[in-house]
């Protein structure tokens, strides 16, 4: 009989039914890197979303046979050592093709047309100062017409440019190393970076993407550009985006995500007061649909690896 053991429950806000086979089920809240291997030693599945699976604690998990990621990113599990231990990694694929691009444009949204710089000044009593019914303090940018960049033309990608194509933008996709997805039209790095009213990113962390939007690229970018990452926080270089925004060398950006999270040592990102920076606790893929999306697949999963029939395998 196979023993289940959710290693960190409290990240997923849905309802979880059981697997339809004889089981037995262990739940935790959260765990600590260091509790991993008393946790999953008599497990035969494993269910993580954000606790890390590395090689040496798997060396000492011979009985562990899958591990059901609760998200679609796997990067916090080994899976080069998965696959020499013959341990089957699953994920999650296609829950979050609403939520995140609604959560991109959110974003785009309120930065293109300065929706938090105009509250603020209206609770500051700029309002009752003018001498008109308005005033224009703070540009405002439609979105018809502009251009939006997109790193990454997967499932979450393609939403987001169906979205942006709906309100009249113009898509460019940024190409990449193989592999690609067919039937997109790719366009040069750096002409994206130089053309995009708006950039958001969409693509894993890998070694070839991590701090992919440092200073130079930053730099290389519209002063009126906005930057959007709902992705991984360690796609962008923290401080020199911090700088960028204080000094103006982009219009605003929105972020959902930190290279390290929850941040207990800090960020740059954590300490700006800025009106044209919004910063959210990587909730873009928590809508309520989703989440239960989300948990549903992820049980379909753990059951169909069980028939012998599995899917959405990354080992």
């Amino acid at each position: 009989m196979h023993k289940i053991v959710f290693l960190d429950r409290a990240s997923l806000r849905a309802r979880l039914r059981r697997p339809g086979f004889a089981h037995e089920w262990e739940e935790h809240p959260a765990t600590p890197a260091s509790g991993v291997v008393a946790r999953l030693a008599n497990a035969t599945i494993a269910i993580t979303n954000k606790v890390p699976l590395r090689g040496g604690d798997l060396e000492r998990l011979p009985g562990l046979k899958m591990i059901a990621v609760a998200a679609t990113g796997y990067d916090v599990v080994d899976v080069a050592a998965c696959r020499a231990r013959g341990i089957a990694v699953a994920n999650i694929r296609n829950y979050a093709v609403n939520t995140v691009p609604e959560h991109v444009f959110a974003m785009v949204l309120a930065l293109r047309r300065n929706l938090f710089a105009y509250r603020d000044a209206v609770q500051g009593g700029r309002w009752q100062q003018v001498d008109q019914f308005c005033f224009f303090d703070y540009p405002i940018g439609d979105l018809a017409g502009a251009t939006m960049g997109i790193v990454g033309e997967g499932s979450i990608g393609q939403g987001t440019a169906r979205i942006a194509r709906g309100f009249g933008m113009k898509v460019l996709f940024a190409d990449h190393a193989p592999p690609r997805a067919e039937g997109v039209e790719f366009v040069a790095f750096p002409t994206v970076l130089e053309q995009s009213d708006v950039l958001s990113l969409h693509c894993p962390m890998t070694a070839d993407t991590r701090g992919m939007i440092g200073e130079g690229e930053l730099r290389r970018m519209k002063r009126s550009a906005i930057l959007i990452n709902t992705s991984r926080g360690g796609l962008v270089d923290e401080p020199a985006l911090a700088t960028a925004l204080t000094e103006g060398w982009i219009a605003g950006a929105g972020f959902d995500v930190l290279t390290q999270e929850p941040p207990r040592q800090g960020n740059p990102l954590l300490d700006l007061r800025l009106p044209n920076f919004i910063l959210t606790p990587h909730v873009a893929w928590a809508s309520d649909g989703a989440m239960q999306f989300l948990a549903d697949q992820l049980v379909d999963n753990i059951e169909a690896w069980e028939r012998g029939r599995p899917q959405h395998l990354v080992t």
